[in-house]
Parts: C-alpha cells; sequence; structure tokens
C-alpha cells in the first residue's frame, strides 16, 4: 500500500514535469536535456546501488537494457511531441499506456484481453480523436509523436513486470536509466545538440525530472511492480494525465475547449474502465464436486 501511495505521489511529479520539460526545451534542444536528465539520474542510482550492480547477471542485464530501450523510446516520443502539442494534450495521451498495456500483453504474451480493454481501446480512440482534431496539424503531429510514446511505455510497464520477479530492482534501475541516457548522448552529440545547460528555467527542470521523476520515480515504480500487476501499476500512473492538466492550467495557463474536454474526459473514462470494471464483477462459482 505504501508503494502504491508513493507512486501516486510521483505521477504528481511527472504531470508537473510536462510543463516545465516543456519550458526547457524551448530553450535546450530535446536529445541534449534527456541525455542530461537520465545520464546524471544514471550516475546517482549507480553510485547508491553499485554493490548490487555486481550481483546483476547477463539475464538481468538484457533485462534491464530492454526496459531501457522502450523508456528511452517513450520518452524521445514524449518529449519531441511536448514541442508540437500542450502539456495537456500530452499528459492525456501519455495516459492511454493504461489501454495499451492489455492489448499488448495479449498480442505479445498470450494474456487474455477482456472485453472492457476492447471496449476501452475504442472509447479511447474517439477521445484521441476528439483532443486532438481540435488542434491544427502541428499539434495533430505532437500529438501522433506522443501516442507511440503512450504504446513505449506500456510495452516498458510489461517487460518490468516480467524482470522484477528476478532481478534486483535498484541494478535493473541502473542498467535502464543507463542505457536512456547513453542512447541520447550519443544522438545529441552526433547531430550537434549538445550544449551547455543554461538558465534557471533548464536547470530546475533537470534537478526535478533527474533527481525526483527518473531516480526516485522509476525506483518506486519498479518497487511498486513486485507487488501488484501491471495493469494496476498502469491505473495508477493513469492519474498522471490529470496532473498533468492541472499543472497545464495553473502553471501555463492552457485551457481545452469543449470538444478537448469531451475527447479527455472519454480517454479517463477508458483509462479507468481498463481496471476497474473487471473488478465489479462477483467471482465466479466454484464447481461442485
Amino acid at each position: 500500500m505504501k508503494a502504491q501511495l508513493a507512486l501516486v505521489g510521483i505521477a504528481a511529479v511527472w504531470g508537473l514535469t510536462f510543463v516545465m520539460v516543456q519550458d526547457a526545451i524551448a530553450v535546450l534542444p530535446t536529445m541534449a536535456f534527456l541525455a542530461y536528465r537520465f545520464g546524471s539520474a544514471a550516475v546517482l542510482v549507480a553510485v547508491i546501488f553499485r554493490d548490487r550492480i555486481r550481483s546483476l547477471g547477463r539475464d538481468g542485464w538484457r533485462a534491464g537494457a530492454l526496459m531501457g530501450v522502450f523508456l528511452c523510446a517513450g520518452y524521445v516520443f514524449q518529449t519531441l511531441g511536448l514541442e508540437h502539442t500542450s502539456a495537456s494534450n500530452a499528459g492525456f495521451i501519455t495516459g492511454l499506456m493504461v489501454v495499451f498495456t492489455p492489448v499488448l500483453g495479449a498480442i505479445f504474451l498470450g494474456q487474455r484481453l477482456p472485453a472492457v480493454a476492447w471496449a476501452a481501446a475504442a472509447v479511447s480512440a474517439a477521445g484521441l480523436y476528439l483532443l486532438s482534431g481540435a488542434g491544427g496539424g502541428l499539434e495533430l503531429r505532437g500529438d501522433g509523436l506522443v501516442l507511440l510514446c503512450a504504446i513505449a511505455f506500456a510495452a516498458h510497464i510489461l517487460v518490468t513486470d516480467r524482470a522484477v520477479g528476478g532481478h534486483d530492482v535498484g541494478a535493473l534501475l541502473v542498467v535502464q536509466l543507463s542505457v536512456v541516457g547513453l542512447v541520447c548522448l550519443v544522438v545529441a552529440a552526433a547531430s550537434g545538440q549538445l550544449e551547455v545547460p543554461r538558465g534557471a528555467t533548464v536547470w530546475s527542470a533537470l534537478l526535478v525530472t533527474s533527481l525526483v521523476a527518473s531516480a526516485l520515480g522509476f525506483f518506486v515504480q519498479t518497487y511498486a511492480q513486485r507487488n501488484a500487476p501491471p495493469a494496476r501499476t498502469a491505473l495508477i500512473l493513469a492519474s498522471e494525465p490529470a496532473f498533468a492538466g492541472l499543472f497545464g492550467f495553473l502553471l501555463a495557463g492552457e485551457r481545452l475547449g469543449p470538444v478537448s474536454w469531451l475527447g479527455a474526459v472519454l480517454i479517463l473514462a477508458a483509462i479507468v474502465a481498463v481496471e476497474v470494471v473487471p473488478r465489479l464483477r462477483p467471482p465466479r462459482p466454484l464447481p461442485e464436486g
């Protein structure tokens, strides 16, 4: 229970970072920002969990690297998307990872996909159309990138669920954050985007995203998934869109129109339905005899 409450707190921080990151990447190139964010977070957790890394076997390194690949894809798509859409839109669309988690589990892992998941997928698609259709072509491009982010984050939840049962949480965290930081550093250097961070806006965003949102946040998520199924973790993290919308309104003055609000409500309804509806069903009676 404590881990899940901590996860709600982390979701609030992640909701706040949509606005902070959007302001920071207006000054510092996206890939450079991600390289500094995840590189510094990786160094921090490597110092903390240095003894545990030595005990991580080959399978653990592979599992952590795979987690890092999907985490990297998610944040690259999300941060690039924030260049072209609002923090509120990005938050709601990122929340679709809850809908994608059982769908990907059914496609790639052979998990049973309940009927409510299909219904939620249809409702969320309608919500996405309304939320994104109200904007222009530039916003639609950003929303499409964030949609790819939601798919990558859903995959990250699934591979994390398979990894945490057999490997140390701290060691896995070091590997996945290192993968993200290294990939972003190489891309930023190769594309000539590796600039020195300047200004309070950039440094405050880097401090919050690297120390709290990344180092602490992903440790809490990985630890929480030891005691909760991936769909429940995704549901808790789905409070992130609500926080993103709240902070987008409070800090950036973002306001959704009536059509966009309807789309956002449909997305949130689909997110909640994926986990809540199956729990309302009475248990199946045991066969007699």
